[in-house]
């Protein structure tokens, strides 16, 4: 069948000794290397006895050794479990206990890993090896990987990736991402996967992915020119920073997701290179993608305005609708189902016979089928006879003078936009709503470019902000 291993033995074929990844420390590992050392660890996991349909926890830093494991695990046809590493030892923990892998991949400091409650009885092995593995049949249908949402809005869901849908998954990005002869600094690791199966040579980061907040713009822009990247795919709280930083002059083009990405942040960027912002979920990754150059004066003053966030067209290999403002989806890229069924009730929905993802978020479309998002279905407050839906609101705020980032959210059954800011200015706050400004907006620990809700709620609940009374001024 094809799958990305199949891919990736075509990229080989053709690149050879090219650089297929370029490591933290500087070092690049050839396409023909990779697949050398994923041949080796596949002939040691056939010796040990680890085949079709086997689960393995992947516990290491991101490098040639994680895919090099990874391609060597579907080469036997096994499956590689991965925690959410942004939660930790309770990430691998619920992992554990979810996913029950008989293998622990693991090296350095993570092997110690095989003394957890759940992986005492599991075969520990490390990357590495030498020969080449037998042949294994598998079908689109048997499961390539498990993964796990954030768990920011309850414990973490179990996502099952099978290989036809990993190859869906990368029918809908290679389109956006296709480009000849980059060079692509990837802060988001699934899309290693389809730069190594497009032959293109992909540099990793220099700091750990769990620790997103902890990368300064100039450490970022530094990464850049020394790896001569020519295009980078980062979350928005980094191209924020890169953007106040400075873009280097070897970089081409950003494409950023994985939480809102704002227009101050767009724009910024898009003064400097080609600037994408995509929108997906965990769940189905793409849905919609715009380009900053199609963004119409008449489109970035309508979000200042507080109609939405431009998303753009829903890409072509996605279904998409809206149910009381709700982004549902279906597709061969959409997940449809979790490990656990009962996990399906929230946001699954079946009609004859095919499954739409509820996206949790809200949001329009326009005449030209461009989908303007709303902000989090759940967050949207009652407020005189409607709905007062998040972006309507924050969007405009991150104009204001010295605001940084903004939130709303509803405190004693009244409306709240809290906006990270050090004092109050001259702002434009909607007649009716009150306003908090706070030094710091609490961030979620994924890529720390969504607002922490349940955080920030908590704080306020303790008395955090100081409080701005309506002014009673119209929006602008």
């Amino acid at each position: 069948m094809a799958d990305l291993v199949a891919a990736f033995r075509k990229a080989v074929a053709a690149r050879g000794d090219a650089p297929a990844l370029v490591e933290a420390d500087g070092r690049a590992v050839s396409f023909r290397e990779l697949l050398r050392r994923a041949e080796g660890f596949a002939a040691g996991l056939e010796a040990r006895g680890v085949g079709r349909g086997d689960r393995a926890l992947v516990a290491m830093p991101v490098g040639a050794d994680l895919y090099a494991a990874l391609a060597g695990l579907w080469m036997r046809g096994g499956v590689a479990v991965f925690p959410e590493p942004a939660l930790g030892l309770r990430g691998v923990r619920h992992a554990v206990q979810a996913a029950r892998p008989k293998v622990l991949v693991a090296t350095g400091a993570y092997r110690f890993l095989r003394l957890f409650p759940g992986l005492w009885g599991a075969k520990a092995l490390r990357p590495g090896g030498k020969g080449e593995p037998s042949a294994v049949e598998f079908g689109a249908d048997d499961p390539a990987l498990m993964s796990f949402t954030s768990g920011s809005t309850g414990a973490p869901k179990c996502i099952v990736r099978s290989h036809g849908f990993l190859m869906a998954q990368r029918a809908a990005v290679a389109p956006l991402l296709e480009a000849k002869d980059a060079r692509d600094l990837v802060a988001f690791p699934v899309f290693v996967l389809v730069g190594l199966a497009a032959g293109r040579c992909s540099i990793l980061p220099n700091w750990r992915l769990s620790r997103q907040t902890t990368v300064t713009g100039a450490a970022l822009a530094t990464r850049i020119e020394e790896t001569r990247a020519t295009r980078a795919l980062l979350p928005p709280a980094l191209c924020e920073r890169l953007a106040e930083a400075g873009v280097p002059d070897c970089l081409r083009e950003v494409f950023t997701g994985g939480g809102p990405v704002f227009p101050d942040t767009l724009r910024a960027l898009a003064a400097r290179c080609r600037a994408v912002a995509v929108y997906g979920s965990t769940e189905a990754e793409p849905i919609a993608e715009i380009d900053a150059a199609d963004i119409s004066p008449e489109d970035w003053a309508a979000m200042a305005e507080g109609a939405g966030l431009l998303a753009g067209r829903p890409v072509p290999e996605v279904d998409l609708r809206l149910v009381d403002d709700e982004v549902w989806v279906a597709g061969a890229h959409v997940n449809d189902g979790y490990l656990d069924p009962a996990d399906d009730a929230a946001n699954k929905v079946r009609e004859n016979g095919r499954v739409w993802h509820r996206t949790g978020d809200s949001a329009r479309l326009d005449g030209q089928g461009r989908l303007w998002l709303l902000g989090r279905h759940d967050a949207r407050i009652a407020h005189r006879g409607a709905w007062l839906y998040p972006f309507e609101l924050e969007v405009p705020a991150r104009l204001w003078p010295g605001v940084r980032r903004a939130a709303l959210v509803e405190v004693s059954s009244r409306p709240v936009l809290v906006v990270e800011a050090e004092a109050s200015g001259d702002w434009p706050v909607p007649d009716g709503i009150e306003v908090r400004h706070i030094p710091t907006i609490p961030m979620d620990r994924r890529h720390a470019s969504k607002v922490d809700l349940a955080a920030l709620r908590r704080s306020l609940r303790w008395g955090a902000g100081r409080v701005r009374r309506p002014v009673g001024r119209p929006r602008p």
